[in-house]
């Protein structure tokens, strides 16, 4: 066997070791055009004049802050602050919404992103996306970095997977979740599941909260905000504020380049951009 079809097949191990089999056509780490072509090709959504991609999110057009749930296990159980926030949902709970989950998915075709949040190479997290819609995977390949070298893709070991199904529906009485959409994050088994809401920003603020997690743990200090940097490397400027305050607005002054617009991490090296909805990502330090 050669060293394309090794890799391929240990790709497919890791999505049965998920529990994900019997699955329609695997779409690997396309670019961004073919995702395009993909999406308009069903019905998804509709290319707009200049040609951004205009898509419908359904009942949900926010994030849900309610149906967000952490999973209460051993390695993580002490490093969380529970709560009205921080949320737990039983480990027996996720184990069968997953294989529910799993067995929504068998003969659907599939797509796969593999990126990385972070732009720091010392803290980044490199992570496995999957989903259903084309256009959740040109989100997820927009919103963090890829690698370009299709050889260093195929050997890449992602540290967290996100299963992102948005047309697969929870049932509170059975899943113990607040109602049909969910999101929730397994720091034991490092993966994510999303379902019953099509909102991207779901997708993005689930990496980050996985960052906010992990990077403190590593004395980096994380941040919601968004950074610009001067003519130097210490003229760094982070605006702080609640989502809708004006943080991107603020940070994209035509005299400075940004560096994000939405969460960071501040290293003993510099300030990082996670993941970026205004197209930059980049350090500075």
């Amino acid at each position: 066997m050669n060293d394309t079809n090794n890799k391929l097949g240990s790709q497919e191990a890791s999505l049965k070791n998920l529990g994900l089999e019997n699955l329609g056509h695997v779409y690997r780490d396309l670019s961004t055009p073919a995702l395009y072509e993909e999406a308009i090709r069903r019905y998804e959504g509709a290319m707009s004049h200049l040609g951004p991609f205009v898509i419908r999110t359904g009942q949900y057009t926010g994030r849900l802050p309610k149906d967000k749930f952490l999973v209460r296990e051993p390695s993580s159980e002490n490093k969380i602050s529970w709560g009205k926030i921080n949320r737990p949902l039983d480990a027996e709970k996720f184990e069968a919404l997953k294989y529910r989950l799993c067995a929504y998915l068998q003969g659907k075709d599939i797509y796969i992103e593999n990126c990385f949040a972070g732009a720091d190479e010392h803290h980044r997290l490199p992570i496995c996306f999957i989903s259903e819609c084309a256009t959740a995977a040109l989100f997820a390949r927009t919103m963090f970095l890829h690698e370009v070298n299709s050889e260093n893709v195929a050997q890449l070991l992602p540290e967290f997977t996100v299963v992102h199904v948005p047309h697969f529906h929870a049932d509170p009485e059975i899943d113990g979740t607040h109602s049909e959409a969910f999101v929730v994050i397994h720091f034991g088994k490092k993966l994510i599941l999303i379902g019953g809401t099509a909102y991207m920003g779901e997708i993005k603020k689930s990496i980050f909260t996985v960052m906010n997690y992990l990077l403190p743990q590593m004395g980096v200090m994380a941040m919601h905000c968004s950074a610009n940097f001067g003519e130097s490397e210490e003229d760094v400027a982070i605006f702080f504020g609640l989502s809708g305050t004006g943080k991107t607005t603020l940070s994209a002054d035509p005299k400075r380049i940004l560096i994000g617009d939405d969460e960071h991490g501040w290293s003993d090296s510099g300030v990082f951009n996670f993941g970026c909805v205004a197209q930059f990502v980049g350090k500075r330090g």
